[in-house]
C-alpha cells in the first residue's frame, strides 16, 4: 500500500515562512562581500540578494550601452549567470559594484563583438553581401562604435571605470566619488585624462 506524503500542518507552515522572512531580511543588511561569500557557500537566498540589489544598475548600464531594451535584459541575465560561475574570484580588493561593473562592461563588449562578426558573415555562394549606401552608413557607424570600445579597453583600469560611469552610464563626479572611495576632483581629473587619451588611441 502506497504512503501517502507527510503534510506540514499551519503552524509548521508558518513557522518556515516566518524563518525565510527572517532570512531574507538577515541578507539584505549584510554588505555586498558577505553576501557573496554567502553565496559561494550554496546559499541562493544570498545570491537572489544580490540579484536583487544590483540587477537595476546592471540593466541601465546595458540599456545605454546597446540603445536596445530586449538585448539589454538578455545581456543582464548573461551578466548575473557569469556572476554566479566567478563569484569565488572576488577578493574584495575593490568595491563589489565597481567589480560587477567592469563585469558587466565586458559581457557587453563581448556580445558587440560576437554580434558584429556575425554580421560581416558573408553570403551562401561565398560573396560579399551588396551594401547600400544606407547598409554602408550603418556599417561605418558600427566600426566608429566597435573601435571606441576597442580604445576603451585599452585604458587604464581607473581612467576606463570612470570615463564609463561618467559618460556612459551618466553618473556625477559626487556619485562617481562616493562609489569609488575618490574625491570629486580625482574623478574630475581622471575623467579628464581618459578622454584625452581616448582622443589619442583613437586618432593615433
Amino acid at each position: 500500500m502506497r504512503s501517502e506524503p507527510a503534510s506540514i500542518n499551519p503552524f509548521e507552515a508558518e513557522l518556515l515562512e516566518e524563518a525565510e522572512l527572517n532570512e531574507e531580511e538577515k541578507n539584505e543588511s549584510l554588505d555586498d562581500f558577505s553576501l557573496l561569500r554567502k553565496a559561494s557557500e550554496g546559499n541562493s537566498a544570498a545570491f537572489e540578494a544580490i540579484y536583487r540589489r544590483h540587477h537595476r544598475r546592471v540593466y541601465n548600464l546595458c540599456l545605454r550601452m546597446l540603445k536596445d531594451s530586449a538585448e539589454a535584459e538578455d545581456l543582464t541575465q548573461e551578466v548575473f549567470i557569469q556572476l554566479y560561475r566567478k563569484m569565488d574570484s572576488f577578493r574584495g580588493e575593490s568595491a563589489f559594484s565597481t567589480w560587477l561593473y567592469r563585469l558587466t562592461v565586458n559581457q557587453v563588449l563581448m556580445h558587440l563583438r560576437r554580434k558584429q562578426i556575425k554580421n560581416e558573415k558573408t553570403t551562401e555562394d561565398g560573396q560579399t553581401p551588396r551594401i547600400t549606401h544606407s547598409e554602408s552608413e550603418k556599417k561605418v557607424q558600427v566600426i566608429e562604435k566597435i573601435a571606441l570600445e576597442r580604445a576603451i579597453s585599452e585604458l587604464p583600469n581607473g581612467y576606463r571605470t570612470i570615463f564609463m560611469l561618467h559618460d556612459v552610464e551618466g553618473l556625477q563626479h559626487e556619485e562617481i566619488a562616493k562609489m569609488l572611495g575618490l574625491s570629486v576632483g580625482t574623478s574630475k581629473s581622471q575623467l579628464h585624462k581618459a578622454r584625452m587619451k581616448l582622443r589619442n588611441l583613437l586618432f593615433k
